[in-house]
């Protein structure tokens, strides 16, 4: 009786042991704006992009101040309705984009405050492209015909749809007081958007060089420095600690990425892929081969674009990374405030790339990239 009394503790205390529920503490948290939901669109670039710079006008002025999403993404479309058309369709149109879209869109047309310009049209309270995205493709469709003669006027139906379901574009508005076109009020940010850069990491281009990624939704041929693997974490390791956050581009397809529990992680057995998201698990090793072979077998994929705010550890000292996602925070359906917590070898596979602020790189990087 003895004997099975100590058997039974002790299996007791192994379970304990190896079954350990994820206890996150805060490492290193940086301020932005709260979570928030891109409701029924593809404009999570324009979201992880507008947070990023919400992040950036707080750290270097103090001042809060809550960005339109929907600006960017209204003078963004017209650009990739003149791709698609002029490429004579043979190239995606959608609801896609990536970071440095919004950086091209605020270099052009500034920046507005959310209360100027919402991007909902009448009663709505919650954004929805299904239909407005429907009838731009139908548009851009007809006119990138080659066969057909093209209409002068076929900008003119892209911005009527825009604005339709959009609203107009803002030329002139009073904030907190005082009157700003957009352009004067991206200057009032402070921001100096030639300031920030797009780090990747692929084994099939020349590290330190820029190159054109090759993936649907770089329409506009944006440009990438390309890192050996850890240089790239350990340059956004080294911007979270010196108070910059990043807005990342990733895959999000895994089983193992999670919105609901709020966790992103890499198995490193495949038999644990669903108790790994509430139990910690072992992870992969992830090493460059094996990255760049995920993504030119396509299980790699640039699905979503998210904002990295801060670390934390789990109970072990394991750490990740706090990245602000932009699917809203409601409970049940939404783990960890809307947060995903992405552990280091996830995003060593996942991540496409970061935009981040020049003086956030390693000194021995930017002395590389003649930054």
């Amino acid at each position: 009786m003895k004997t099975t009394f100590i058997t039974l503790a002790f299996l007791a205390f192994s379970f304990s042991v190896s079954a350990q529920k994820y206890e996150f503490q805060t490492v290193k948290d940086i301020e932005a704006e709260p979570v928030i939901s891109q409701g029924n669109t593809g404009t999570c670039w324009s979201f992880s992009s507008t947070s990023f710079l919400e992040a950036e006008i707080i750290r270097i002025t103090g001042k809060k101040i809550d960005l339109s999403e929907m600006y960017n993404v209204r003078h963004t479309y017209p650009k990739k309705a003149w791709n698609y058309v002029m490429r004579q369709g043979k190239i995606q149109f959608g609801e896609g984009g990536l970071n440095h879209d919004v950086i091209n869109s605020a270099k052009i047309a500034g920046l507005v405050p959310q209360s100027i310009y919402p991007g909902l049209i009448g009663n709505a309270s919650k954004h929805d492209h299904s239909k407005m995205a429907e009838e731009l493709e139908i548009v851009v469709k007809k006119h990138a015909n080659p066969e057909v003669k093209l209409d002068p006027k076929w900008k003119a139906e892209v911005n009527e749809i825009l604005d339709r379901y959009m609203g107009a574009n803002v030329i002139e508005f009073t904030f907190e007081g005082k009157k700003y076109t957009p352009k004067s009020f991206l200057e009032m940010t402070q921001l100096k958007l030639d300031d920030y850069v797009t780090i990747s990491s692929f084994t099939h281009e020349s590290f330190y060089k820029t190159f054109i990624l090759d993936i649907p939704d770089n329409f506009s041929n944006g440009s990438f420095y390309n890192l050996p693997l850890e240089e790239f974490v350990a340059n956004i390791d080294n911007a979270l600690e010196k108070g910059y956050t990043l807005a990342l581009d990733a895959d999000v397809s895994e089983k193992t990425f999670s919105g609901k529990y709020g966790i992103a992680v890499v198995p490193e057995n495949e038999s644990d892929e669903k108790i790994i998201l509430t139990e910690i698990k072992a992870e992969k090793r992830i090493t460059p081969e094996f990255r760049q072979q995920e993504f030119e077998n396509f299980n790699t994929t640039d699905d979503h674009l998210m904002h990295i705010v801060g670390k934390v550890k789990d109970q072990k000292g394991t750490m990740y990374y706090k990245v602000k996602n932009s699917w809203g925070n409601d409970q049940p359906n939404i783990g960890n405030g809307g947060y995903i917590y992405m552990s280091v070898p996830y995003l060593k596979l996942k991540a496409i790339s970061v935009l981040v602020h020049k003086e956030a790189l390693l000194k021995n990087t930017r002395k590389e990239l003649k930054l």
